[in-house]
């Protein structure tokens, strides 16, 4: 599990970056196009020493789910309230992106917690 969450952890860290990058290429750029970064930097950083300490790996891996799930939360949030106004911007793109991503690292979360206790 601490590879699943590096590998998406890397992927919210991309998903900012290159929503950061492509803001500044077209004049736009903001910070908060990091947030799915901060994000997935931490869900890594927990991924990496879930790997190096064996004994607190199940509260490592239970705290990258809460931050998926924050992150999950926020952004689900933000676009159902944006619902009415939907356009295709880079800015909504990324934020479905970040929903999407947090979603799938929870639920294979879920799954091998499942997994682990049977």
């Amino acid at each position: 599990m601490p590879s699943t969450a590096i590998t998406f952890g890397i992927l919210l860290i991309l998903i900012g970056g290159i929503g950061y990058a492509y803001g500044l290429t077209t004049g736009g750029g903001s910070f908060t196009a990091l947030i799915p970064a901060a994000f997935g930097a931490v869900i890594a950083l927990l991924g990496f020493a879930a790997q190096r300490n064996e004994g607190l790996r199940k509260h490592l891996m239970h705290g990258a789910v809460v931050i998926a799930l924050l992150g999950f939360l926020a952004t689900a949030g933000r676009l159902v309230m944006k619902m009415s106004e939907i356009t295709m911007t880079a800015a909504y793109l990324s934020q479905i992106a970040t929903a999407v991503v947090c979603l799938a690292f929870i639920i294979l979360a879920v799954k091998s917690f499942a997994a682990a206790r049977r």
